[in-house]
């Protein structure tokens, strides 16, 4: 799913292309993109976009007579730019949107239809789409750290959690973690100052680190390379792999259709954290702790 960094950088390349630029025609390709009956999606056609925002994985972009295009694209939805073409890329393409200056696509790939579109009227309707969760970015240490122990989670839950941060998801907050050297599953009420503050800190260092690397590795182009997995990464989805700073091999735990990945030897003290599903299976044979894999 396109955390922080990757919407960040997808809006500032969609403002220097539409801003300013009429909307001339939509085409809704899939119909279960659209959530929202009225406004009608035709109403933003021959509008003029005056500008974009974030709202926490969601994009926005507004057009005059405050209306509002709200794109959500979950786990596989995607965007692509033409100044050539505004045919759809087979199946997976879900609506093109032209403009004066050229077509933005949005695409999903696989079979879940999970990606979103919704028509509203009024900066108040936005609200709506606002979890609440702090911009880590843009508060201090001290209400940061307030946010997360106003409940107990485990740390890899809290920094995922739309409600207490903002545009974080799987990969953002295994390299975070990574970062700060603590470990996913570590109770945010058992969190030390020290380690609050570290966690503060490599968090806002995390994510103004990879948005400046992808805002450089798109330059003037259009962002085509979106993806929660990159040869940079220190330990998301990187299992089995060495870690950047000490080169024990990258751990998981697995859960439903996500995983958690991390350094046993950085992050737990060299504790191999029980898998739901192999730790069951393996019992007395699973490895309790990372030198029992040399």
């Amino acid at each position: 799913m396109p955390e922080l960094p990757d919407i960040v950088v997808y809006i500032e390349a969609l403002a220097a292309r539409i801003v300013g630029q009429k909307l001339e025609r939509v085409r809704l390709l899939n119909p279960f993109l659209l959530r929202t009956p009225d406004p009608p999606i035709s109403a933003l056609e021959g509008r003029r976009v005056a500008g974009l925002r974030r709202i926490g994985k969601r994009i926005v972009i507004e057009f005059e007579g405050a209306l509002f295009l709200v794109l959500h694209l979950m786990v596989a939805g995607r965007l692509r730019w033409s100044t050539t073409s505004s045919k759809a890329p087979g199946r997976i393409g879900l609506a093109v949107l032209e403009f004066s200056s050229g077509s933005l696509v949005f695409t999903e790939a696989g079979t879940k239809r999970r990606a979103s579109l919704h028509v509203v009227r009024g900066a108040e309707a936005l609200q709506r789409f606002d979890s609440g969760g702090l911009d880590v970015l843009a508060v201090d240490q001290a209400t940061f750290a307030s946010r997360l122990r106003a409940e107990n989670h485990t740390l890899k839950r809290a920094l995922t959690d739309p409600h207490i941060l903002s545009g974080i998801g799987n990969a953002y907050s295994d390299e975070i973690l990574h970062r700060a050297k603590l470990s996913p599953i570590l109770l945010t009420s058992h969190l030390a100052d020290e380690e609050l503050a570290r966690l503060h800190e490599a968090t806002k260092a995390v994510l103004t680190e990879w948005t400046l690397r992808l805002r450089q590795e798109a330059g003037q182009a259009f962002p085509d390379n979106v993806t929660a997995f990159r040869d940079a990464m220190a330990v998301h989805g990187r299992h089995g792999q060495p870690c950047p700073v000490c080169g024990a091999p990258v751990q998981r735990i697995v859960y439903a259709d996500n995983e958690t990945n991390y350094c046993a030897r950085c992050q737990t003290g060299g504790r191999i954290l029980a898998d739901r599903a192999l730790s069951r299976l393996l019992k007395k044979s699973w490895p309790r702790n990372i030198d029992e894999l040399d």
